[in-house]
């Protein structure tokens, strides 16, 4: 990609510009145009890659030869739209609730279909960046590669990350060419400046999407608001899901001895010498045993059942007709959600990560702790005494709990307003929608783990954000499926 100074740019302050002015001449006017065109895109697409600032509130910017031109002042925020909820505009035809993978891999499907909306689609998420959340939670956990093969990501060509990964092999990881985790976040970085989507998030939390006179009138954590024709809702995976013991601890203990995965930071802790108790039998345990014992802990790590070992969170025949024909096919809700459950069955290892597991079991770097269950703690002698379920008591320093997240859409204040002046049916938290994945009724299209009952039981996925796609997208191109008119230009 060229520089800006390939292209005859520098910073820089201007003192005289009407002297330059005159000394132009008018021919120049047209490639001054289509260079400061080129400009802009690149400028954008290295936002897109770069997570510093550039400019400073007043710098300026100008061609290093005399063209006919006023000095062009650019700052951040007008070219990003990031520096706040200021810069939203107070009508937007499609608004997007998150700016993680899935939100991604809409917009650019979207875009695919119709690339006349990239200007009429706006992602409000608190970073103001793309993919934010995802990269701290890999980077915290300092995850190595995906789970997930490199077929599914944002973009939607299933063989580009492949064709991006061509001089990059050894970071496609067995059996089945799984992503290295910095190569799929520069793969991603690609496809927003591909897509040309660096501008399009906004700094900003929705709070609240209050139904409006067939529009959605968008609330921001700041006070401020914007009205929606569309909403897409592609926000995160639900709520830390805590023990009923978590919250029933009486004696005053430090905050930081117990915490939930989400909150922990492999890369800030000293952890030599501690015992750390680890509760839960999905990846993000195995990945928080090896972090701390990295860093010199020993890990118990339990889980109320037997540690499971599976390539996937779910078969791979939940990816296609083989096991989703028959789900589609299954009226009752009720049966879809216990289908779910069965289909994950509660969380699992990698046969990789069980390997290292094992491997720091024998060095007694690590404690297996199956089939056994918290059933009281309390903080003693500066460090945690644990009643186990079957009599045995652990004594720790740390108590880490990986135990998921749930899901509960009447538990979200975001949609109150929604589920008061529109009702819809909710199965075990999850919503009902139709076959677009659409509030009923209405232009609010959800996303990810909330449309479960209609996607499957790899909705919150990668590859679940694809099927969503599959049925979102025709509602949002297709005038003949929506169910407002386009009225905003």
């Amino acid at each position: 990609m060229p520089t800006l100074s390939d292209l005859g740019f520098h910073f820089g302050e201007l003192k005289n510009p009407v002297s330059e002015r005159r000394s132009a001449s008018l021919s120049g006017q047209k490639p001054l145009i289509k260079r400061v065109s080129e400009l802009l895109r690149i400028i954008l697409s290295l936002f897109a890659e770069q997570k510093s600032c550039w400019f400073s509130k007043d710098v300026n910017l100008r061609l290093d030869r005399p063209i006919i031109m006023r000095i062009v002042i650019i700052r951040k925020s007008a070219i990003l739209m990031q520096a706040n909820s200021e810069a939203t505009p107070p009508q937007i035809d499609l608004a997007l609730i998150g700016a993680g993978p899935h939100a991604l891999t809409l917009t650019a499907h979207i875009l695919k279909k119709r690339k006349s909306l990239r200007d009429k689609i706006l992602a409000f998420d608190p970073s103001g960046e793309w993919l934010t959340q995802w990269r701290r939670q890999f980077a915290a956990l300092e995850i190595g590669h995906l789970r997930s093969p490199a077929v599914h990501h944002p973009d939607p060509n299933p063989y580009e990350l492949r064709r991006f990964a061509e001089n990059r092999s050894s970071e496609l990881f067995p059996p089945y060419d799984l992503p290295g985790s910095r190569l799929f976040e520069e793969f991603c970085g690609d496809t927003i400046k591909r897509w040309q989507l660096g501008d399009r998030v906004i700094k900003a939390k929705v709070t609240r999407i209050q139904p409006k006179s067939g529009r959605f009138h968008l609330w921001f954590e700041d006070g401020k608001s914007a009205i929606a024709r569309r909403v897409i809702v592609a926000a995160g995976s639900g709520k830390p899901h805590l023990p009923a013991w978590a919250n029933q601890i009486q004696t005053q203990h430090p905050p930081e001895r117990i915490r939930h995965s989400h909150q922990v930071d492999l890369r800030n802790l000293q952890l030599h010498g501690e015992q750390i108790l680890i509760v839960g039998g999905g990846l993000t345990s195995g990945h928080l045993a090896v972090g701390a014992i990295a860093r010199g802990a020993k890990v118990l790590l339990m889980t109320r059942r037997y540690f499971q070992e599976k390539l996937f969170d779910a078969e791979p025949g939940w990816l296609g007709p083989k096991y989703l024909k028959g789900f589609a096919a299954e009226p009752d809700c009720h049966s879809r959600w216990e289908t779910i459950q069965q289909a994950r069955n509660g969380g699992s290892m990698t046969p990789e990560i069980m390997t290292q597991l094992r491997r720091l079991s024998h060095s007694e770097q690590l404690t297996f702790h199956e089939q056994c269950e918290v059933v009281g703690v309390r903080w003693e002698n500066n460090r945690w005494t644990v009643d186990c379920s079957g009599g045995e008591t652990l004594f720790v320093d740390r108590i880490w709990l990986a135990t998921g997240t749930k899901l509960d859409i009447a538990a979200e204040p975001m949609f109150k307003e929604m589920l008061e002046t529109h009702p819809i049916e909710i199965v075990k938290g999850l919503p009902v929608l139709d076959k677009h994945l659409r509030w009923p009724g209405c232009e609010l299209f959800l996303t990810g783990g909330l449309a479960a009952l209609q996607v499957g039981p790899v909705a919150r996925n990668l590859s679940g954000a694809r099927m969503a796609c599959d049925r979102i997208v025709p509602a949002i191109v297709k005038s003949s499926i929506a169910l407002s008119p386009a009225i905003i230009s």
